[in-house]
């Protein structure tokens, strides 16, 4: 058994990530379901709608005793609790689903993002600070910060002023 309040990554069915969240919370789990604003046509008009930000993806945190993860299992969308393995539970580090909340709390636009290599930098000024993520510079002044949940392989690019990051140095890297 695992210890209390880790987070886990709920792998939903296809556009089911909104059904499963609903469900955990009224069974009184504790689920996040991330999102983020995005551009829709329909009937010629152009509407902003809310997404996950991990599509297929939401993160419950609890201490998943055996009954619990029974109970979890019997919501309807849920495929999988992610796993090593047919016996351990993968757990999401808390850092890495705080920073997501910080990304939520700041109402800064985000953009879906595809991972690769780069600078690990850290966010030293502004609604962001402190927040850490690969930078990817795009422009002259201004760049994409990417923050990212490992085990799913998947990020999202907020876009950063270049004057307000610092590179991390290897001892404070997370």
């Amino acid at each position: 058994m695992e210890s209390p309040d880790n987070w886990y990554a709920i792998w939903t069915r296809s556009h089911s990530e909104r059904l499963v969240f609903e469900q955990l919370t009224a069974l009184g789990f504790t689920a996040f379901l991330p999102e983020l604003g995005m551009w829709s046509k329909r009937q010629g008009q152009q509407h902003v709608v809310s997404v996950p930000m991990f599509p297929g993806y939401l993160f419950v945190r609890d201490s998943m005793a055996k009954e619990a993860y029974i109970e979890m299992l019997k919501v309807r969308g849920l495929v999988r609790i992610l796993e090593q393995g047919w016996t351990r539970l993968t757990t999401i580090p808390d850092d890495e689903v705080s920073q997501v909340e910080r990304l939520m709390q700041a109402g800064v636009p985000m953009f879906p993002h595809a991972l690769h290599e780069g600078e690990r930098v850290r966010v030293t000024d502004g609604p962001l600070k402190g927040v850490e993520g690969v930078f990817v510079q795009d422009r002259r002044d201004t760049g994409r910060l990417v923050v990212s949940i490992g085990l799913l392989g998947r990020g999202v690019a907020v876009e950063v002023d270049c004057t307000n990051i610092t590179p991390c140095s290897p001892a404070t890297r997370n």
